[in-house]
């Protein structure tokens, strides 16, 4: 088994952290502009998600790694279940 892992080793896949989701219509999303914030479905504070091709592998941190983002990670999940979302608040 440990060999044929072994030649997935090179095999490029991408990873992404996710602080949040939201949903709006087209028309909330035009109206978007510059000091429009906008809600998110996660709490300050909370884990965030990492993804690796889109599916969720564990939940981390942000840190500040000289002078740029990076996770920690503190849990490893087979399957994350997302809050619900929240909707957009204009300034």
């Amino acid at each position: 088994m440990h060999d044929e892992l072994q030649r997935l080793h090179d095999v490029p896949v991408e990873l992404a952290v996710e602080i949040g989701r939201t949903r709006m219509t087209i028309g909330e999303t035009l109206a978007l502009g510059p000091g429009s914030i906008v809600s998110l479905n996660r709490l300050a504070g909370e884990p965030v998600d990492l993804l690796v091709n889109g599916r969720p592998i564990a939940r981390g941190e942000v840190v500040v790694v000289d002078e740029e983002f990076g996770l920690r990670v503190t849990e490893i999940v087979s399957t994350v279940v997302t809050p619900p979302l929240r909707d957009v608040v204009e300034p």
